[in-house]
């Protein structure tokens, strides 16, 4: 069996590799391929019970007395599943795969036919299908912007459905062959399939006639069956939004990731209509009218209230006790500590190269685990810990005990932050994007682009923001060096409206269509070249690519508009923060019981000059979005003294150091008792 861990490392490998991804390999002299991982290491093991030894051979575990019984029980439970049933344990059989006498042997070999060796899962690298492999399914952002659309849409509903042995129903294009030692069938599958008459030299040889386990085309001939048997009842998937089905007249949709359905609809019929067109093919269908889960991913609808919230309870501690981390003595509130501050000169100068020692192969599997298996919590519903993943996915491949060490940190604020929620409300359907980006904020003198993406409403210049939870959270690493932190800037842009224009098409295909979405900026220079409003002079030395998004502009797909960096969302993204800083800000992010509704606008920094005090609305100078802190003086004057902010910020007010108008307005209500608080020497004395 494949983990999610290993599906990780062959995705990540690209994109870590950001200084050889384009570069052609003659070019690459005396280069030396860092990427040696063995995959092998990623397959699930199995603990024996006893000695506590990891095993990974099946062969050891159905001749080891303590472990034969389940082994030999489960190989001839799938295999009876495959076959024609196992009487053992009662599986009916699917026909898939039959038993070949000699002579059908004889004839397939005579035929040229290859016979893949299997011991005891297919190794389909011998298998050579001649078509496509690939198979259309919906990702994360997907089934995220489809709940967006549940609720946001009247008298919708959502349900989820999983059709049971999807790939093993399947008919074969042409029939495919393998062998299986003798030595590994249970005794009772050997008598009930004869299989000493059958083996040839010691093999039982199979010849597949529908789709199995491990087949290499088994899920494009499923996923392919099942868009025949759906078609004539007017089912079909959007050409341009992979796993996104929709009926031709039906107010129903569904995004489909295997064999697992989620379902929005609006009414009962056009749900059992889906229902039992899927039945009439395959009959073991698991229907939940709950839409509790979808994906590893737990849901709880309100629809009275319309709104939904999406988590994974429990996938944490489960990681922590998998990597048998743990607690730390005291709480972590930074998943990744960043580089001390520099002044001067030195603020943006490159950070400096990872001096310790390089950890083993053993280390080094250890890193890719805990970066693979976090990856998809994060990318679901803790958006907080992105920026902490991709910094130590671009370490790992030559990890340090630095890396290590930061691995370490981040779970344990994982462990100190387990349960993440990301709350979804009915809104008008349109997308935002706050763009922002860190120069020089990487090693290699590289920098970051980020993008904050979430369904809203159109945003008017002196209102606030109303907020939702964010369906999509882009932490890129920037593939080229660049100049300025203009051009940062502008290859954020870049990469964010390229990934706004997929979602843009998969909001029409969800019977969204946009209007110019609105992307906020907070440098007035990589605005002005994407509107073309500045003069482009020296900004012709920055990379090509990045001009692209004038052009996007100038079509009215975009509108790019100057804001406040601080009260721009993409802005925590973008860089590492101290522990206070996460905890000030996560209820901006993640839904907790203090998360506000609302962002109030900040001020334009040209108005603060020269200012002293408070700034409105809880904003503190230089710090990005608004706090929410708790009071903690023991003065009654400083705690009676309170700003209180408009009520359509929605958050705690924010407590300010008390000045003397604050004082002498308090002495009505405190009364005598306020004078020993009052210094000898101070102003109001001297009244």
């Amino acid at each position: 069996m494949v983990t999610k861990q290993a599906i990780n490392v062959l995705t990540i490998q690209e994109k870590v590799s950001t200084d050889r991804a384009f570069r052609p390999n003659a070019l690459m002299e005396g280069a030396v391929n860092q990427w040696q991982t063995n995959f092998e290491h990623y397959a699930n093991p199995m603990v024996h019970p006893v000695t506590g030894e990891t095993i990974s051979s099946y062969k050891k575990l159905m001749n080891d007395p303590a472990t034969a019984e389940v082994w030999q029980t489960a190989f001839g439970k799938d295999f009876g599943g495959m076959a024609q049933g196992d009487n053992k344990t009662g599986q009916k059989g699917t026909n898939a795969m039959f038993v070949m006498t000699h002579d059908e042997i004889a004839h397939v070999l005579r035929a040229g036919k290859k016979i893949t060796y299997a011991n005891p899962v297919v190794d389909y690298n011998l298998i050579k299908y001649e078509e496509e492999l690939s198979v259309r399914t919906a990702d994360i952002n997907t089934a995220k912007l489809h709940w967006n659309s549940v609720i946001s849409t009247d008298n919708a509903k959502y349900m989820c459905l999983d059709i049971g042995n999807f790939y093993l129903t399947a008919a074969l294009e042409y029939f495919e062959y393998m062998r299986i030692p003798l030595a590994l069938f249970p005794t009772w599958i050997v008598e009930q399939y004869d299989l000493k008459r059958h083996a040839l030299n010691d093999y039982v040889h199979l010849e597949m006639r529908r789709a199995v386990w491990g087949l290499p085309q088994a899920g494009i001939l499923a996923n392919k069956r099942l868009r025949r048997k759906l078609a004539p009842f007017g089912y079909y998937e959007c050409v341009n939004t992979p796993g996104l089905w929709y009926h031709v007249s039906r107010p129903i949709s569904f995004t489909l990731v295997v064999d697992d359905f989620g379902v929005k609809y609006v009414g009962k019929e056009h749900a059992d209509h889906l229902i039992a067109s899927i039945r009439s093919t395959y009959k073991k269908l698991t229907e939940d009218w709950t839409g509790s889960l979808y994906c590893g991913i737990s849901i709880e609808w309100d629809y009275v209230g319309r709104t939904v919230d999406i988590s994974m309870p429990g996938y944490i501690t489960k990681k922590l006790q998998e990597y048998k981390h743990l607690l730390p003595g005291r709480v972590q509130n930074c998943p990744y500590t960043p580089e001390p501050k520099r002044f001067g000169a030195d603020a943006q100068a490159p950070l400096v190269p990872d001096a310790t020692a390089l950890l083993d192969a053993a280390g080094i599997k250890r890193v890719q685990q805990i970066v693979g298996s976090i990856l998809y919590y994060a990318r679901a519903v803790d958006m907080t810990v992105l920026m902490a993943l991709s910094s130590i996915a671009v370490e790992q491949t030559r990890a340090t005990e630095k890396t290590m060490g930061r691995c370490i940190q981040l779970l344990d604020y994982l462990a100190r932050n387990s349960e993440a929620k990301v709350r979804y409300h009915a809104s008008d359907m349109i997308m935002n994007i706050h763009s922002d980006a860190s120069y020089l904020s990487e090693t290699k003198a590289r920098s970051r682009a980020c993008g904050h993406f979430f369904m809203g409403w159109m945003p008017e210049n002196g209102k606030p923001i109303k907020l939702n939870g964010a369906f999509y959270v882009n932490t890129t690493i920037l593939r080229f060096v660049v100049a300025s932190a203009a051009e940062a800037e502008l290859g954020a842009l870049f990469h964010n409206c390229q990934d706004g224009i997929i979602f843009r098409q998969t909001l029409a295909d969800l019977g969204h269509p946009q209007p110019k979405t609105p992307v906020h900026c907070d440098n007035a220079t990589a605005v002005g070249v994407a509107t073309n409003t500045v003069k482009r002079q020296r900004s012709r030395a920055m990379e090509m690519r990045f001009f692209w998004i004038g052009d996007k502009v100038a079509q009215d797909m975009y509108q790019v508009a100057w804001h406040p960096g601080q009260e721009n969302l993409a802005d925590y993204q973008s860089k590492h923060h101290i522990g206070s800083h996460h905890v000030a800000v996560r209820p901006w992010y993640l839904h907790t019981k203090d998360s506000p509704r609302y962002l109030p606008r900040a001020e334009r920094p040209s108005t603060l000059k020269g200012c002293v005090g408070t700034l409105k609305d809880g904003y503190i100078r230089r710090v990005p979005l608004p706090r929410v802190p708790r009071v903690q003086s023991t003065s009654p004057v400083a705690c009676a003294t309170t700003h209180t902010n408009p009520v359509h910020t929605d958050y705690l007010p924010v407590s300010r150091i008390p000045t003397w108008s604050d004082l002498l307005g308090s002495l009505t209500g405190l009364g005598r008792c306020i004078e020993r608080y009052i210094p000898p020497f101070s102003p109001v004395r001297l009244m």
